[in-house]
């Protein structure tokens, strides 16, 4: 085993509770908000100008001259792959790909009702205990382990929609993308070019985003020394609480069950915002103005759906259901956008232009979740290895609001 990447760097004594920041004691930062717990290389957000960077590189520019791969390499790495590198960095996902024959079995174990996300929690993990590098803390096994992590998720979500669809299972190919194997593996054809190309960019608007929840959760547990699957766990793990995980879930299910018609949108988001309701794929705490993701699926999702026949879709009962009852989700996302920016200044977030486009493309709505996992998967293992090469325990405190020194009293005289 090479030096164990993890450091302990602490500046508290065994009996302390450490030192206090600099920020007023006297206050309590419910939910940490706009509070910085530590330095990062790896994204940038620029809340007020509407801007998000990985490792320095505009957004836009990755989405529209990248792939899932490479944006995954620069995360993992900070710079962007040589040729040989990108080649050696794709042989190593697609050599990761397959599961281990008892992780299969677990999957075929659990309930029928089970949702794609705990499945997904669960077996990640279970494949640590698989993993030939599991007690391996060094820096080259940390990253071999999250590269294992990216390149496993595909197929345990491909696979838990084929057993609780009573279908068979495909195995990963050896020769498609990252994006095309999870296509295939998932409906068994290999998909078109252009399914490949939105498909890749909606991945690369996910891929990371700072410090949200569970990359917190994330860093937290491997602050405490413990290894990236552990931390990946937690991070898919608040993906199950609806303030994080599934807003795009509930935005489509919105539209589709809900509004359903273009000229039901503007009395029905008059009706929400008369009860104080929230309307779900607006808002967000850091943008003040467009999400930059949500321009980049916004035009996505207008290529989608303009011309539906651009891509082959995932065929998904789901869809087949609302055919002719609903009108184009595009042109009913634009009229509540139009809306809440002209009355409340209020600006869509990726949740809304992701379920748009994510619809357009054939996938299932129970998938819309374990996909952001799967691609902030890159963004949790890059959090990671930054978390344990630099690696200080978050441990914060909580302000005690209870009573003091009240007495016991036996249980029979209670």
């Amino acid at each position: 085993m090479k030096g164990d990447i993890r450091h302990i760097k602490d500046d508290y004594d065994s009996g302390g509770e450490g030192k206090l920041c600099d920020l007023d004691s006297s206050k309590t930062y419910k939910g940490l908000v706009g509070i910085y717990v530590d330095e990062s290389y790896i994204t940038y957000i620029d809340g007020l100008k509407g801007k998000l960077y990985y490792r320095g590189y505009p957004l836009e520019d990755l989405v529209k001259n990248s792939s899932f791969e490479e944006v995954a390499y620069l995360l993992i790495y900070g710079k962007l792959p040589t040729k040989s590198e990108f080649s050696s960095f794709k042989d190593e996902l697609i050599k990761e790909r397959n599961l281990p024959d008892n992780i299969v079995s677990i999957l075929k174990s659990f309930p029928r009702n089970t949702t794609r996300i705990e499945l997904l929690r669960t077996s990640i993990s279970a494949l640590s205990l698989y993993d030939p590098d599991d007690y391996d803390f060094s820096e080259e096994a940390t990253i071999r382990k999250g590269i294992r992590i990216i390149a496993k998720i595909p197929t345990v979500l491909a696979f838990s929609h084929r057993i609780q669809g009573n279908m068979p299972l495909i195995e990963p190919s050896e020769e498609l993308t990252h994006s095309c194997n999870y296509f295939y593996m998932m409906t068994g054809n290999i998909p078109t070019k252009e399914f490949e190309k939105y498909f890749d960019k909606i991945l690369i608007c996910h891929m990371d985003h700072s410090i949200n929840s569970s990359t917190f959760a994330c860093r937290v547990t491997v602050s405490t020394l413990s290894d990236i699957y552990s931390g990946v766990t937690s991070a898919i793990g608040t993906l199950r609480g609806p303030l994080h995980g599934g807003a795009n879930e509930r935005a489509i299910n919105m539209l589709l069950r809900e509004v359903k018609r273009k000229e039901n949108v503007i009395p029905w988001i008059k009706n929400k915002l008369s009860n104080k309701e929230k309307i779900m794929g607006f808002g967000h705490r850091v943008y003040k103005t467009w999400d930059p993701r949500a321009r980049i699926l916004r035009d996505i999702s207008r290529e989608l759906w303009t011309n539906p026949d651009i891509v082959e879709k995932i065929p998904d009962l789901e869809h087949e259901a609302h055919k002719g009852e609903i009108d184009n989700i595009y042109e009913m996302t634009e009229i509540l956008t139009d809306y809440m920016i002209k009355t409340k200044k209020i600006y869509p977030n990726v949740d809304l232009y992701s379920a748009g486009a994510l619809h357009a493309l054939g996938i299932p709505i129970t998938l819309y979740t374990p996909l952001f996992a799967a691609s902030r998967s890159a963004g949790w293992v890059a959090h990671a290895i930054e978390q344990l090469s630099d690696n200080k325990l978050i441990r914060p405190r909580l302000r005690y609001i209870g009573e003091l020194d009240k007495k016991f009293v036996n249980i029979d005289s209670r």
